[in-house]
């Protein structure tokens, strides 16, 4: 394919904010945009070492793109234009494109010798591409590439923006007045020169850094990149070598690394030193290993070569440079090469949404942001621990409550929000900044909580005591049990990168002691760290009195045997928490069971995503700190900094303080609490279930003497043929999951879908599948893509000639032990409809791995059915205050975050709907605003028990629907998940049901969400 390039126009972006600017911007001169469209392309531009081509006006270019597809072009000087010739390729190595026979190809041997043609420059450009909209009948057409080009050499990048516009239709405007629109509107300057020529001035200049920070150096890095067994080796002109480049230490391992992976995540190990190449006298020799991998090679073709064919190939053609000879002498003397490689982690591809997802909201300040509004949730809580009406040791809870959502949210949504902002996709920095002034302010409030609970325990007889406070006698005991039940299970460790001891990689969420080391003989200084036992208390009881003191008073107290013939210069408390998330490529994964196991064991090696440090720290050690963190050993270099440093100004790690709430204080904790038993005494509940629907509240109704018992009767039952259910969390003991092992083990067909991927249980969910198959239930695991978060079980017995269904469905988990503290909805009915669509969900679940996209006779189910029934019913009530009649939705939710929904109750809200919403967390709806929201209302209510039941309530005109489920009026619920709500008809039930929503809504302890995003507390001042 061949074009003339007088079509086009580039014009100079001197910021790559502008160039965000211009992507959010509309067109220029009215003109209408089709969506964007992102995507990345690597350019090899080449040319002889004489440069034949360059002198020529000619160039060579071969692109490769994100989606595989690869264009050599060729660019020739015709008259006052230049003349461009496209051929797709399909070769792998780009030394067989440039000698193929496509049309570029072709032309090129009749320029210069293919094998004369070195790589010239190495571009890599992400690119938003939008085009304009067809307009009919006199509008041209054009497309807009707004790209960010990125110049690399030696571990140095620079980079620069252009916006390219080409006239894909005759029709106006003209590219000139394009040009004089973008400079009267964002200042924009054309450009003539190519990229290739902007990118060899800063090719230029990079070298010279490069040479200027070479001087002295003389070092380069080698690496043995390990995978299954195999060796990397980079293909160039015939030429194996490994992977090289100028630098040292483990920070130039990790650039290289990432330059040739695309990722620095790995294992890496120095082996020793060889003679370098060319004049380099010098080249440290890394091993890498649990490799990130999926990325194209920077340089050459990738190729994989077993040890022993390397070993036998080695000084042979195409395997004798001098270099990697060199490494490769030093790599066979370490018998790490020999040792077992752990399965590595696979390359993850993007898989397809299961649901589609919403459209961006026309408003974004139409919504709270979602980050925001978690740590407004934790703000609640903690009010629960700052009241002084709530007993003592509760509020202890409380707070070891909020440390806990804490941990978990810097995991998960600041993992994310990190992820994205490295990407450089999106605006997150300044999420990541509010959520740091946030969580500052409240981790302040925290602390002086916290003090206040203590000074108040310790009038009531229970000190915590520090070291200094204590008497020589209580002292003597301490170091006594300190070195017989604490110092053998301490574990001193180097911090500080040498050869034979790298970098380690600090524990996830463990409370550690850094230590600054002196060599009393040498004077160098060390660091090094202590993680702190997590099988000792961490409390420990001073003398024979009622005090305590932390355990991590007594190491720092207790340092210097660990450290024999050392001058301990200081020991602060620190606590690094790391991502969540799983590694993990469900579409490749032949086996879910070990994927997730092996992504389990992968997630210690996540990245940092925060670093706790007590306010005692000095900053020259918080500095050192977290430049060892930066380059630690199975991590992304550089991806700690400031940002994620948090400094406490007191106890580290509140999660302990559960210890104490055990404590033998009058009035200490609320009173004991049991559910009672809402089935008539003496009934078998099979006869109950005929008659009728039960709709259960727990914990006020007993979970044991209604669910639990549901499942053990079924085990027990002669006449029971099969047991079917959901397990999402079941807990580390369930006396549902041992009532099925039972029935199976009786030879009842049972039939298990247990989630292994509900964050955090996936171990504990693992071991439940294993103990489930050992009994012979059937159990599958996976639908790729989803979670399955329904809550659901059916029981089938012979009853007479037919087999009879006898069905639950709840809005939580069949966990026994969070069923004590969390307010749950069951409904157990023997319908046959509502029986039948359970039985036919099971059906689909069990038998293919696809979301279940059947239709059902009552139930509505994610992501398939349950939005699409939502909003109808959102649209219903719409309808009927249009009409005249009352329009009315309330609902309680754990979370409301759908854009979708939320811009439908915005709709109802207009027409003249009355809103009324529990939501407990997590609502990015704004209520109150006039012309938008102003007949929403929306309360949070916190209090003994976690709120978690959902209950959805539509007026539908004086009938009155109910319905319950698992689903959240979250993104992640409706489109991302296997769901199941039910309509709740028996009048009792739903009588109850709205009893529950008339009490929460008017109860004086709720907190009233504002318009801004913050809570008022009825009857509190503000």
């Amino acid at each position: 394919m061949s074009r003339t390039l007088s079509r086009e126009l580039k014009w100079v972006v001197p910021t790559p904010e502008l160039l965000r600017e211009l992507v959010a911007a509309p067109l220029p001169l009215r003109l209408r945009s089709s969506p964007p469209a992102r995507n990345f392309h690597r350019d090899i531009y080449y040319d002889t070492s004489d440069g034949a081509l360059s002198r020529s006006g000619i160039t060579c270019r071969l692109r490769q793109g994100s989606d595989d597809r690869r264009m050599l072009t060729l660019t020739l000087p015709s008259g006052r234009e230049r003349l461009r010739h496209d051929s797709v390729v399909t070769e792998l190595n780009p030394a067989d494109s440039l000698a193929g026979e496509n049309e570029v190809a072709r032309r090129l041997r009749g320029l210069v010798e293919p094998s004369q043609l070195e790589v010239l420059a190495e571009l890599h450009t992400d690119r938003t591409l939008r085009r304009t909209a067809r307009e009919w009948p006199w509008r041209g057409r054009f497309s807009f590439c707004y790209d960010s080009v990125a110049v690399r050499h030696q571990g140095l990048v620079r980079g620069f923006q252009e916006l390219k516009a080409r006239r894909l239709r005759l029709g106006a405007p003209r590219l000139e007045e394009l040009d004089a629109a973008l400079s009267r509107e964002h200042g924009l300057r054309a450009v003539l020169e190519s990229k290739l020529t902007r990118a060899q001035r800063l090719f230029a200049e990079l070298e010279s850094e490069a040479l200027a920070r070479a001087v002295g150096g003389g070092r380069s890095v080698a690496l043995i990149a390990l995978d299954q067994g195999k060796i990397a080796l980079l293909q160039s002109g015939g030429v194996l070598r490994l992977p090289n480049s100028g630098g040292r230490g483990e920070a130039g391992c990790r650039h290289l690394l990432r330059e040739t992976f695309g990722s620095a995540v790995g294992d890496v190990t120095l082996l020793g030193t060889a003679p370098g190449p060319g004049s380099l006298s010098v080249q440290e020799v890394w091993l890498a290993r649990r490799l990130r991998l999926g990325a194209e090679p920077a340089a050459g073709e990738m190729v994989w070569l077993p040890v022993d064919e390397i070993t036998a190939r080695a000084g042979n053609p195409g395997l004798n440079d001098p270099g990697t000879l060199a490494a490769l002498a030093v790599a066979t003397r370490s018998d790490l090469l020999s040792e077992q490689e752990p399965t590595p982690a696979p390359a993850r591809r993007p898989a397809s949404p299961p649901c589609p997802l919403p459209s961006q909201p026309a408003d974004p300040t139409q919504f709270l942001d979602p980050d925001l509004s978690i740590v407004e949730f934790n703000l609640r809580v903690l009010a629960m621990a700052e009241d002084p009406q709530t007993p003592l040791l509760e509020r202890l809870e409380f707070l070891a409550i909020v440390g806990s959502n804490l941990d978990e949210f810097f995991m998960v949504n600041v993992c994310a929000l990190k992820r994205v902002d490295g990407s450089g996709e999106g605006q997150t920095r300044g999420n990541l900044e509010a959520i740091t002034l946030r969580v500052r302010t409240l981790l302040a409030r925290q602390q002086r909580c916290l003090e206040l609970c203590l000074e108040e325990l310790g009038r009531q007889g229970r000190r915590i005591r520090g070291w200094s406070q204590l008497e020589a006698a209580d002292r003597v005991l301490l170091e006594e049990r300190f070195r017989r039940e604490v110092f053998p299970l301490l574990v001193p460790r180097a911090i500080t990168m040498s050869p034979g001891f790298p970098a380690p990689v600090i524990p996830h969420l463990a409370l550690c002691i850094a230590v600054i080391l002196q060599d009393a003989r040498t004077g160098p200084f060390h660091f090094a760290y202590l993680k702190l036992p997590e099988r000792v208390p961490r409390f420990l009881p001073v003398g024979d009195a009622h005090d305590l003191i932390a355990l991590e008073e007594v190491v720092r107290a207790n340092l210097q045997p660990l450290y024999p013939e050392r001058q301990i210069e200081v020991g602060y408390l620190f606590r690094v928490t790391r991502g969540g998330d799983l590694e993990l490529a469900e579409e490749d994964s032949g086996n879910l069971l070990q994927a997730i196991e092996e992504a389990v064991q992968r997630r210690p090696f996540n990245p940092i995503v925060r670093v706790e440090v007590e306010r005692e720290m000095p900053q020259a050690f918080r500095d050192r700190l977290l430049w060892e963190l930066r380059f630690e050993r199975g991590a992304g270099a550089g991806s700690v900094g400031e940002l994620d440093m948090y400094e406490v100004g007191g106890m580290l790690e509140l999660r302990g303080l559960r210890e104490l709430t055990g404590a033998p204080l009058p009035g200490g904790r609320y009173p004991l609490f049991q559910g009672g038993d809402p089935l008539p005494a003496g009934s078998r509940l099979w006869d109950l279930l005929r008659e009728r629907d039960y709709l259960f509240h727990h914990p006020y109704d007993s979970f044991a003497a209604t669910i639990v018992r549901f499942f053990e009767e079924a085990a027990e039952d002669p006449d029971v043929a099969a047991i079917r259910v959901a397990l999402y969390r079941a807990g580390e003991r369930s006396p549902i999951v041992e009532a099925l092992a039972r029935a199976a083990r009786a030879g009842k067909e049972v039939s298990i879908f247990v989630e292994l991927k509900a964050r955090f249980d996936e171990a504990r969910n693992v071991e439940w599948v294993r103990r489930l198959e050992e009994a012979g239930a059937n159990v599958v695991y996976g639908v790729v893509g989803l979670k399955n978060h329904a809550k659901v079980g059916l029981v089938l017995r012979r009853e007479g000639e037919e087999l009879r269904r006898y069905a639950h469905v709840g809005t939580g988990n069949y966990n026994a032990s969070t069923a004590r503290v969390y307010t749950d909805l069951g409904l157990l009915s023997s319908e046959p409809e509502l029986g039948a669509d359970i039985h036919d969900l099971f059906n689909e679940l069990t038998g293919s791995s696809r979301p279940p996209g059947g239709r059902y006779r009552k139930i509505a189910v994610a992501p398939r059915w349950l939005l699409p029934w939502l909003l109808a019913a959102i649209e219903g009530e719409i309808e009927h205050a249009k009409a005249g009649r009352r329009g009315r939705i309330r609902a309680k939710l754990n979370g409301l975050a759908d854009t979708e929904v939320v811009e439908a109750l915005y709709r109802a809200s207009r027409a003249g709907v009355e809103v009324e919403l529990v939501v407990r967390g997590l609502c990015t709806l704004r209520p109150g605003v006039p012309g938008l929201s102003e007949r929403i209302r929306i309360v949070s209510l916190l209090g003994r028990f976690l709120e978690h039941a959902r209950i959805y309530h539509f007026g539908d005109g004086g009938e009155d629907r109910y319905a319950i489920g698992s689903a959240d009026w979250r993104l992640r619920n409706l489109r991302r998940r296997v769901e199941v709500v039910v309509p709740v008809t028996h009048a009792a039930a739903r009588e109850r049901l709205g009893g529950i929503l008339d009490r929460e809504l008017s109860d004086p302890r709720a907190w009233e969400l504002r318009s801004d995003g913050s809570y008022s507390r009825r009857g509190v001042s503000p």
